[in-house]
C-alpha cells in the first residue's frame, strides 16, 4: 500500500526523510549493535544523540543561553499542572486569555492551585478570533496562552506584551513552524506529536530565572530545578523520542531553518485557504485575521455532507480529515512534514467533489 496524505491534528505525519533514517538505523544505530530503542540513556552513545538533539533545536529557534531546553515526559497535558506548581509566587495569580479547548482544560487544572483570572476571551465566537483588547493583572505570576488553536483553526497575529510578568505559551501545535522570538516568553511547552516528532516527548524552554520558584511541596519530580539540574536525565527519559525529534530538527535545518519552513507553510496554507474562500459548497468558520497555518478547519452546509466528503477523501488517499468532536466539519492539519503536493492533492478533489455535489 502507497503511503496516504495524513491530514491529522496529531499525532501526525513525520517527514519521509525522518522515517527512512529512522528504519535504517532501527537494528543498528551508528555500529553500536543496537537500537537506540535498547541502549541505556547514561551510555555515550545515547548521550551524544540527546545533546546534538537540544543543541540543533537551540540553533533553529535562536534560543538564548539564559533559556534551558527540557526534554520531559507526560505531554503538554502535564505542563498545565507543573507549569503552576513551578512558577506560582506568593501572589498564586494567573491571567490566562480564553481562546479554545486547550487553554480550557489548562485553566481547569490551574484552579485547583491557583486564583485564575482571564483577562479576555473568545468564547462569545466559538473562538473563532482571538481577543487583542485585554489588561493584564499587576499582580500576576505569570500569564498562559495558548499560541496556535488546534481544534479551533486560530493563531495570534502578534505576541501579547506582557511587561514584567512572565508570559507562558503553548506552542505544541505550531512549535518550529514559523520563527519567533523566544526572549518575548518565559517559557515556551509543546507536545511532540505534530510538529517535533512522535508522541511521548514534551519540550519546555524555560527561562533559567524561573527555575527554582517552585515550594517544598512540589515533588521533586515535578519541578523543573531537578530536570534542569540533571540535562533531562533524572528518570529514563524518552530516549527513541527523542533520537526522532533529533532527526526532525536536522531536517528542518537542511531545508533552510525555521524561515524556509514558514515559507512553505504560509504557501501551503494559502493554497487550502484561497480554495475555501472562493468556493460555494466549502466555507471556513474562522475569522481571516487569526486563521492558523497549521491547523484549518472547514464545512459544508450540512453533516450529512460532510461525513460524505470524509468518507470520498479517504478512499483518494486523504485521510483523518474529521474535524474535532467537539466542532464538526472537517480540519486539514498541515503540520510542517506536510509536503505541498498533499495540499494540492486536497484541493483538487475539493473541487472535484463541489462539482459533484451541487
Amino acid at each position: 500500500m502507497s503511503r496516504v496524505y495524513n491530514f491529522s491534528a496529531g499525532p501526525s505525519m513525520l517527514p519521509e526523510p525522518v522515517l527512512k533514517k529512522a528504519a535504517e538505523e532501527m537494528l543498528d544505530y551508528k555500529g553500536s549493535g543496537m537500537s537506540v530503542m535498547e541502549m541505556s540513556h547514561r551510555s555515550g552513545i545515547y548521550m551524544e544523540i540527546h545533546e546534538r538533539a537540544e543543541a540543533t533545536l537551540r540553533k533553529l529557534m535562536n534560543i538564548p543561553d539564559n533559556y534551558s531546553v527540557l526534554f520531559l515526559q507526560g505531554g503538554a497535558s502535564q505542563q498545565f499542572a507543573m507549569i503552576p506548581m513551578n512558577l506560582l509566587g506568593q501572589n498564586r495569580k494567573i491571567d490566562f486569555i480564553h481562546t479554545g479547548n486547550w487553554t480550557k482544560k489548562a485553566i481547569d487544572e490551574a484552579k485547583v492551585q491557583a486564583t485564575v483570572n482571564i483577562v479576555a476571551s473568545s468564547e462569545d465566537k466559538n473562538f473563532s478570533y482571538i481577543p487583542e483588547d485585554y489588561q493584564f493583572s499587576p499582580d500576576a505570576d505569570y500569564v498562559h496562552i495558548c499560541t496556535n488553536n488546534t481544534i479551533e483553526g486560530t493563531k495570534y497575529p502578534s505576541i501579547p506584551d506582557t511587561g514584567n510578568i512572565p508570559l507562558v505559551a503553548d506552542m505544541s501545535s505550531n512549535i518550529l513552524s514559523e520563527e519567533i522570538d523566544v526572549t518575548k516568553f518565559g517559557l515556551i511547552f509543546a507536545g511532540a506529536q505534530k510538529n517535533l516528532g512522535p508522541s511521548g516527548v514534551t519540550v519546555v524552554i524555560i527561562r533559567k530565572d524561573l527555575i527554582g520558584k517552585h515550594s517544598d511541596q512540589v515533588p521533586v519530580i515535578f519541578r523543573y530545578a531537578t530536570h534542569d539540574k540533571e540535562k533531562s536525565l533524572y528518570n529514563t527519559p524518552p530516549c527513541y523520542s527523542i533520537y526522532t525529534a533529533g532527526l526532525v530538527f536536522e531536517y528542518v535545518e537542511q531545508l533552510g531553518g525555521v524561515k524556509a519552513i514558514e515559507a512553505i507553510n504560509r504557501e501551503k496554507a494559502g493554497i487550502l485557504y484561497d480554495f475555501i474562500d472562493e468556493s460555494s459548497l466549502f466555507s471556513s468558520p474562522v475569522d481571516k485575521r487569526y486563521r492558523s497555518l497549521m491547523n484549518i478547519p472547514f464545512l459544508t452546509q450540512s453533516n450529512d455532507l460532510n461525513k460524505k466528503f470524509i468518507a470520498e477523501a479517504e478512499k483518494e488517499g486523504l485521510v483523518t480529515l474529521a474535524g474535532h468532536r467537539s466542532v464538526g466539519g472537517m480540519r486539514a492539519s498541515i503540520y510542517n512534514a506536510m509536503p505541498v503536493e498533499g495540499v494540492k492533492k486536497l484541493v483538487e478533489f475539493m473541487k472535484k467533489f463541489e462539482m459533484a455535489n451541487k
